[in-house]
């Protein structure tokens, strides 16, 4: 079953742009030219977003890919399809990598054992549950990566087509 999603490289060093490409190519097997332009919210860095289709948990395939660089900020999308539930990884230098699954709507899904660790963390007085809940939800991420999302707003997107 096939599912389609887009990936955001929100920003890399100019160095790293064909190494980017090279690990997307591998996950898609097929050669991938990514539009590259600055990105306005990282002086130096570059920027390149494209939309993809392939096999389910090809998402998380992407993500890993790509995690192992310290100085790339990005997001993965996959849409829901009739065999898999949605997912979204994002990921920034100083959190590392975040995984949430999505439902029709783009709603991140809680699994029900993540929220009962949260609450009794909470209640042992290990954090707070507000803080939990934000971590569950993403929150950190988002609100790292929200320039970088402004600042690539009408930039070029190019649709990918995973080879079966």
């Amino acid at each position: 079953m096939t599912t389609r999603g887009v990936l955001y490289v929100h920003s890399a060093p100019r160095a790293l742009c064909p190494h980017v490409e090279w690990a997307v190519a591998g996950v898609l097997g097929t050669r991938v030219n990514l539009d590259w332009i600055r990105q306005p919210a990282a002086p130096g860095t570059w920027r390149s977003e494209f939309s993809w289709q392939g096999e389910a948990g090809t998402a998380s395939k992407l993500a890993s890919a790509l995690r192992g660089w310290h100085l790339l900020r990005f997001e993965v999308t996959a849409e829901p399809c009739p065999t898999a539930e949605g997912e979204r990884y994002s990921c920034t230098p100083d959190l590392g990598i975040f995984h949430a699954v999505t439902g029709i709507h783009g709603d991140i899904l809680i699994p029900e054992d993540r929220l009962r660790a949260a609450l009794v963390r909470s209640q042992r007085g290990e954090s707070e549950l507000e803080a939990e809940l934000a971590k569950l939800l993403g929150k950190p991420w988002d609100d790292e990566l929200e320039p970088f999302r402004y600042a690539g707003e009408g930039a070029p997107v190019r649709w990918l087509h995973q080879v079966v």
